[in-house]
């Protein structure tokens, strides 16, 4: 059926969740007929290292093992670096994998070699006809806004023309070529957690590259429609991660008018935010992720 297949390396990071990580392997092995892939599994300093009783359950895995969390970008760096293959699939370990999943990416990725990075539409597993993301509208680095495509709307096939160049992946599932990796670098870890996905798709573009959505592709993500509330480590990490995200990835003049719209904007209604809700532990939170990425800009400049 498939002639000249390339590898396609699966990358997925384990941390403190192994039953997802088992579920997602049971959907690889159950849905999956493009037989030339590996599978890596990360685990990113679990509690409990999993590894050595997976290791007698999935013989054809490799696993690696790192023995302290390394975040989002770290965990899927050390993939990355062993990963063999010319198409590397990125996904979250709480994914679901359906039929014709892995072939319909890297089809489009072979016709294409413009395309850096892909992802399949994705829909909530949870609430299986609900889309999560069908693409993303660019960014507006003077506010740090953009919109995801379809979220939360019942999928009826109206965005199914989209497939083709989007503003970014999703960091769920996205399918990447070895040549961008190669050519853009690996993720920068000093994000940690959030916008570390939408800072290397930058850099992929700058690269040379277009991100592309792919609409006749689906994976479903186990992430509740429902967002919860936030807690101190997202609250800090999303604050200190926008401002380093357009920092890093827009012109002066922008970043000049988006330091304005954040401190006379969004600081204040944070603020008001959280004493309204009283998480009144947020309050400095806040105040050190603008001071860490000031003191970050010091030093940077510095060099």
């Amino acid at each position: 059926m498939f002639v000249n297949m390339k590898l396609v390396s699966i990358i997925t990071v384990n941390f403190n969740h192994s039953f997802l990580t088992e579920e997602l392997l049971t959907s690889i092995n159950s849905t999956n007929d493009y037989k030339n892939i590996e599978i890596i599994v990360v685990d990113n300093g679990s509690i409990e290292n999993p590894i050595p009783k997976w290791k007698n359950i999935y013989p054809d895995v490799k696993f690696i093992r790192s023995e302290i969390n390394l975040g989002f970008a770290g965990g899927n760096n050390i993939g990355i670096k062993e990963a063999e293959g010319e198409y590397l699939f990125l996904v979250n370990n709480d994914t679901e994998f359906t039929k014709g999943l892995i072939e319909t990416l890297v089809s489009l990725l072979d016709k294409n070699n413009r395309i850096g990075v892909v992802s399949p539409k994705i829909r909530y597993f949870d609430a299986k006809d609900v889309l999560q993301y069908a693409g993303f509208t660019n960014m507006d680095f003077k506010t740090a806004r953009n919109k995801c495509i379809g979220l939360k709307e019942i999928d009826t096939g109206k965005y199914d023309h989209l497939t083709g160049p989007t503003g970014y992946a999703h960091g769920a599932a996205m399918m990447v070529s070895r040549e961008a990796i190669e050519k853009a670098g690996l993720m920068a870890e000093n994000f940690f957690l959030y916008y570390e996905e939408l800072d290397w798709f930058e850099r992929i573009k700058r690269a040379g590259f277009e991100i592309w959505v792919c609409m006749s592709a689906l994976i479903y993500h186990k992430e509740s429609m429902s967002v919860g509330k936030n807690s101190p480590i997202k609250e800090y990490y999303m604050n200190r991660n926008r401002i380093l995200f357009v920092r890093k990835n827009t012109t002066i003049i922008n970043r000049i008018i988006f330091y304005v719209y954040f401190l006379v904007v969004v600081t204040p209604r944070n603020l008001i935010k959280y004493m309204k809700e009283k998480e009144f532990s947020f309050i400095p939170l806040l105040f050190k992720a603008i001071l860490w990425n000031f003191r970050n800009n010091i030093n940077s400049n510095k060099k």
